[in-house]
């Protein structure tokens, strides 16, 4: 469906005959390049119980990407997200994202905790501590906004799949229609998604994650040892966390071992009703 909140128009994937008012929703956010439809393969996996969502965040997928830099910043987002659920008519909220969308869910997460049941973060990052560290990754995600523009999307998605920390995928039986699928997003999209919401232009949030008290799992792949290690480290700060490991997977979880993703959720689904609230 699309839907207009915020003077831009968003495309989310739903499905209203399932939706009731008892039910809870599951939004579901993708990473950089990625799209919502990364995430139907979870929807009819989930219990009845709840209602699953995805989002095309700002410049991906079937939403709009407007020229204005200033509609992609953190802020920006967040506000969205907010428009988004109020116009759904969410009032609590179970969170999931991975990577580019695990840092907007975790973002919201910081300004609304009140909305929130629990949250899951994939491959997601805090922020960057260090200020020399974040300037350096400032200037290498704007260099990267600069190559989308110049070189157009297929020689950027070329190059994008080809980073270290995507090598996995190519393992992938479908990987050549995931490329494909990543063709579909603009040059202003995904260069403006860098200009406004990089990792290194992300608030640093590694102080304040002491404050949500809701459950937390985190999940990274094996192979990605930058995020794993970066997930320990969170989940110590949060009050309420877990962390799993994929085996032999890399940076993208939910897409090399959807099984081990889907399974990995629905533990901690049953978990957050035994402990947490009764549905």
């Amino acid at each position: 469906m699309k839907i207009i909140v915020n003077q831009i128009e968003f495309n989310i994937l739903i499905d209203e005959s399932k939706r009731s008012g008892e039910k809870i929703p599951i939004v579901f956010l993708h990473g950089f390049t990625g799209s919502a439809e990364d995430w139907h393969f979870i929807f009819d996996k989930l219990p009845d119980k709840y209602f699953p969502i995805a989002i095309d965040l700002i410049g991906h997928g079937l939403t709009e990407s407007p020229d204005d830099s200033c509609y992609y910043t953190c802020t920006a987002i967040i506000n969205q997200l907010s428009s988004i659920f109020d116009y759904l008519k969410i009032d609590k909220l179970i969170i999931c994202g991975y990577s580019m969308g695990g840092r907007a869910a975790l973002s919201y997460c910081l300004h609304f905790p009140e909305k929130l049941i629990a949250a899951i973060f994939e491959s997601t990052t805090a922020g960057i501590e260090d200020f020399e560290l974040k300037k350096e990754r400032v200037i290498s995600d704007f260099i990267m906004a600069e190559k989308i523009r110049k070189d157009g999307i297929e020689n950027f998605i070329e190059y994008w799949m080809n980073l270290p920390l995507f090598e996995s995928q190519k393992k992938i039986s479908s990987y050549d229609l995931i490329k494909n699928k990543k063709y579909q997003n603009s040059v202003i999209g995904l260069s403006n998604s860098l200009l406004g919401f990089s990792t290194g232009l992300m608030p640093n949030y590694w102080n304040k994650l002491n404050l949500l008290k809701f459950p937390v799992l985190l999940i990274t792949g094996g192979l990605d040892e930058k995020y794993t290690a970066i997930a320990e480290k969170m989940k110590i700060r949060f009050q309420n966390s877990e962390h799993k490991i994929a085996e032999n997977c890399g940076h993208n979880v939910h897409l090399e071992k959807p099984d081990v993703f889907i399974n990995f959720v629905l533990n901690f689904l049953n978990n957050l009703e035994r402990k947490y609230y009764e549905l």
